[in-house]
């Protein structure tokens, strides 16, 4: 292509994207030596003075979004009479596109994708503004799954008044609300319709309403408000029902969705597994040791516990202690008999001597007890219970990031230290800048913890205020490992 270079300083690479409202191109700011996105605005009238109005107004509605779910603004150069807009660039690809490849998307899928793409719509509506074009064609998705909304050539912040001339159908109409396709005025609702259509068309192929080339046609059904309930969406189903209500004035808020979305559950098994079975502790004994044949014990002396009557339950305990020591013995006078002993080796009578023992211990059970080697009892009788401890488990990105969080507002020292230096160089160059952020607020809570990619974690944060005002933020974070631990390396 031949090189152009706009206002001096962006040098046009390659078109990435065209659609009603203009052309958008990847581009190099020489200055600043980084890739940034170019959008050339169309005009069916040619550049006149409507279309500067409309850069003029999308920068400076663009320029109040500050948020991870959002395609920031740099720029707004005027070049060969008409105006250019110079954005953040992100590889990705159109949720678009992402329909046109795989037909339909995974209800939780779209779900992950819908709570980014709401939390952005929602910090826009915090700042006054309607997006009034909410389509997958205007929803960017990275290969980590980060989404981000863009094109907000057809927005208008509450209380403007719009530039478009008068008559003219703001938005797309499979997208649009059905109050929007009955004449009236797209507010913070209609962006919310949109977004249930959004999803609607990730999850079952085509919008709502279906996709039809007569105009005129499409927006009766849409104006009609009634739609096929989604087949595929499984637990998404009620979301999007809700999400799509024709009556703008029941349908739920922006953050509002933002919550109905994550609190979806696709689990079909419990959500906690059952732990699993203890270790079987192993048992230690001194091996049998084979011998000449041993006559066994006598039994009549030792009567059973049926035998014995009930109120004799210390006898009961007497014997069973004798009987534990006279097979301790046996076995510790058979085992040295095959330790290698001359006598017990030629001796074949080896009954005559473990009969007297056991004459003994019946007749002197407490004696014998209180005589008897304790080494010797414990040798034979102790059981060693043998456990294996696995090593602790390696803690991940995402429960790293979970930690750092919840040391905030409180031990801010540490929470400061599990941040890179590189991190802190862009974001809090000093403690004490830190501190001061840090210490506006009450209470931070993070949510919806996923990894992403390698490294990367994606999450919600919710700040409590002292002033009593709370925001949610949706961020893709960055983590290294520095020393054997986490921390946090770069947000997006």
């Amino acid at each position: 292509m031949e090189d152009r270079t706009i206002a001096g300083r962006y040098r046009l690479t390659e078109k990435i994207g065209t659609g009603g409202m203009g052309v958008v191109w990847r581009a190099e700011d020489l200055r600043l030596r980084r890739i940034v996105a170019v959008k050339e605005l169309l005009s069916r009238a040619g550049f006149d003075q409507e279309s500067i109005d409309r850069a003029v107004r999308e920068g400076r509605i663009a320029a109040r979004l500050q948020h991870a779910n959002v395609i920031a603004l740099y720029d707004v150069v005027e070049h060969d009479g008409h105006p250019w807009l110079v954005m953040e660039y992100l590889p990705s690809r159109s949720l678009s596109t992402l329909i046109s490849e795989r037909g339909v998307l995974p209800p939780d899928e779209v779900a992950r994708l819908g709570v980014q793409l709401a939390a952005g719509l929602a910090a826009a509506h915090r700042a006054e503004v309607v997006h009034r074009d909410v389509k997958p064609g205007n929803v960017l998705v990275t290969e980590f799954g980060t989404v981000k909304v863009t094109d907000f050539g057809t927005s208008r912040a509450v209380g403007e008044a719009t530039v478009t001339a008068s008559g003219m159908l703001v938005g797309t109409p499979a997208y649009l609300a059905p109050e929007v396709a009955r004449g009236g005025a797209g507010g913070f609702p209609a962006d919310v319709f949109a977004l249930g259509s959004t999803l609607y068309a990730a999850v079952e192929g085509v919008p709502p309403f279906g996709q039809d080339g007569n105009t005129i046609a499409l927006l009766h059904r849409v104006a009609d408000g009634r739609f096929p309930p989604p087949a595929n969406a499984g637990p998404l189903t009620p979301v999007l029902l809700r999400l799509l209500d024709p009556n703008p004035d029941t349908r739920p808020t922006m953050p509002e969705a933002v919550d109905m979305l994550r609190d979806v559950r696709f689990d079909e098994t419990p959500a906690v597994a059952p732990p699993p079975p203890a270790p079987t502790p192993t048992a230690v004994m001194t091996a049998p040791v084979e011998s000449a044949p041993v006559d066994p014990l006598p039994v009549d002396p030792l009567p059973t516990p049926q035998e014995q009557p009930r109120r004799d339950r210390k006898a009961l305990v007497a014997l069973a202690v004798v009987a534990v020591i006279a097979a301790a013995l046996i076995g510790y006078l058979v085992s040295r008999g095959e330790g290698g002993s001359p006598s017990a080796g030629e001796n074949t009578g080896t009954t005559t001597e473990p009969a007297q023992t056991t004459d003994a211990a019946t007749t002197e059970p407490a004696d014998t007890t209180s005589e008897e080697p304790p080494t010797t009892t414990e040798a034979e009788t102790t059981t060693t219970t043998t456990t294996t401890s696995e090593p602790p488990a390696e803690v991940g990105p995402d429960k790293a990031l979970t930690d750092y969080y919840g040391l905030l507002p409180n031990d801010l020292e540490t929470a400061y230290s599990r941040l890179t230096d590189r991190f802190k160089a862009q974001r809090a160059p000093s403690f004490d800048a830190y501190r001061g952020w840090w210490e506006q607020m009450s209470a931070v809570n993070v949510n919806n913890v996923q990894v992403v990619g390698p490294d990367q974690v994606s999450a919600s944060v919710s700040y409590s205020f002292k002033s009593g005002r709370n925001e949610v933020e949706q961020h893709v974070y960055t983590l290294v490992k520095v020393d054997g631990q986490w921390a946090i390396d770069g947000q997006q």
